[in-house]
């Protein structure tokens, strides 16, 4: 039996508060896919060079793939490659459609008026990750802002490969030499999803936007693909979990991406900045001394009251590390402990920090290889399951967004298992399916039902 997610997904949907919302004010986002690759003379309608004078590639919106005959099928069709009803599923199921309309809700213009702007719909800050933006020389006459984020926010600008990319003999790799942003490539497919789930140095969302009503940014490649919903078949040369494959990138990618942020803060702007420290280490229900678990955990290095860095885009990716590569896990391990230890401090050393996250990121860097030609089969999802299950204590000692990486790792990696394995143990399913509500509320999460709960997980897999 495989683990049904529509409980879990509505979970991480609600939570995230972000699929529909996405993320406001991270800056130039749409025409970041790379254009890269020969292009054929053509006539300048095309967005194509003509002559010795090359034109842009365009964006056309949308309404280019919605033919029956191209990705607008109601049902997917199973002699193809492609279902060809992807244009369908964005437009009557993913979020991402709704983008733009969002910026119009109360709480969109509730926000704009805290931070001092004007109409989040017409606010370039807001528009860069809740449309498609470009330039004015990359816009087709098609190209409309209300279609949200559509298809070329991920896939790049179609105008050059658009005509040609349904003929015979017509490859993949031919339209991404004519600007199609590859996402195949799991690295690539998760930077290009952090643009706007995460940010960079130039895109944040800080603690003003997060106090003015923004989510704070929280992301899981496999368990927000899901989400979409996925629009795309899985490629035939896959490993059997490729949903492990795409926990384990886009964890690395996720990491990378936040210290990349948390390095750039710490050479500029407003220090410390809260964004990156644990939400709910402060924003949660109060209770009396002697029910709190916080107080009762401690704080093992910090004092009371230094809000503690989030390391939720670690502490699960490391027991995964661990479980496949010890030698990357140790190389990594320690960089990063000395990072949270020093971000924990009431003011973190700016340049330290800076040099800690550098040290990390060479320690990933060495890493991410591996992470890419790893064999993930049923059998590893098995172990990473374990592995998982057995850290139960510690990563509900975490915190909350760290249970939450922890419930989505799990539910990923027993999907992949069960692909294989169709009469896999129900008792496990609902196991990991009973972690899911104890997170509806982040501000009152509780560290011994999480922990409980986990316990059970791991007796359930035994």
């Amino acid at each position: 039996m495989r683990i049904c997610r529509k409980t879990n997904l509505r979970h991480i949907m609600r939570v995230a508060g972000m699929i529909s919302g996405l993320a406001v004010g991270l800056g130039g986002f749409a025409h970041s896919a790379p254009q890269g690759g020969a292009v054929s003379p053509q006539s300048s309608e095309t967005g194509r060079a003509v002559g010795n004078n090359p034109e842009p590639h365009r964006y056309t919106g949308p309404g280019s793939c919605s033919s029956i005959s191209c990705h607008g099928s109601l049902k997917p069709r199973a002699e193809t490659r492609i279902g060809q009803n992807e244009y369908s599923i964005w437009a009557m199921q993913d979020k991402h459609a709704q983008a733009f309309t969002v910026l119009s809700n109360p709480i969109a213009s509730r926000m704009a008026r805290l931070l001092g702007l004007g109409a989040p719909d017409q606010e370039a800050k807001c528009l860069a990750c809740h449309a498609l933006t470009a330039p004015p020389e990359e816009r087709g006459r098609t190209l409309d802002l209300s279609d949200g984020v559509s298809c070329e926010v991920c896939h790049g600008p179609a105008s050059a490969w658009l005509g040609e990319h349904t003929t015979r003999g017509w490859t993949p790799e031919h339209s991404v030499a004519l600007g199609m942003y590859d996402t195949r490539d799991l690295v690539k497919r998760t930077e290009l999803c952090l643009n706007c789930h995460l940010g960079d140095k130039d895109r944040v969302v800080d603690h003003e936007m997060i106090a003015a009503g923004h989510p704070d940014l929280y992301f899981e490649l496999s368990s927000f693909s899901a989400a979409m919903p996925r629009h795309w078949k899985t490629p035939p040369e896959s490993a059997p979990a490729w949903e492990a494959g795409e926990w384990a990138v886009g964890q690395a990618i996720q990491l990378r991406r936040d210290l990349d942020r948390l390095a750039a803060l710490a050479q500029a702007g407003t220090w410390p900045e809260y964004s990156q420290f644990d939400c709910f280490a402060c924003h949660h229900s109060l209770t009396d001394a002697a029910h709190s678990w916080r107080q009762e955990r401690g704080y093992a290095g910090r004092r009371p009251g230094n809000p503690p860095w989030d390391e939720s885009r670690y502490v699960v990716f490391r027991v995964f590390l661990q479980e496949v590569d010890r030698a990357a896990a140790q190389r990594l391990d320690e960089p990063i402990t000395q990072l949270a230890e020093e971000m924990s401090r009431l003011t973190p050393d700016r340049k330290l920090v800076a040099s800690l996250c550098a040290a990390s990121q060479r320690a990933l860097e060495e890493a991410i290889p591996q992470l890419k030609a790893e064999n993930y089969d049923d059998r590893l999802a098995l172990r990473l399951l374990h592995a998982v299950a057995e850290e139960g204590d510690s990563l509900a000692n975490a915190g909350e967004r760290s249970a939450e990486q922890a419930a989505m790792a799990l539910d990923t990696f027993y999907l992949a298992y069960s692909r294989r394995h169709p009469s896999a143990d129900p008792e496990v399913q609902s196991a990991i399916s009973g972690l899911f509500p104890l997170l509806e509320d982040p501000a009152a999460y509780d560290q011994s039902k999480f922990a409980q709960q986990m316990r059970k997980v791991k007796a359930a897999l035994r």
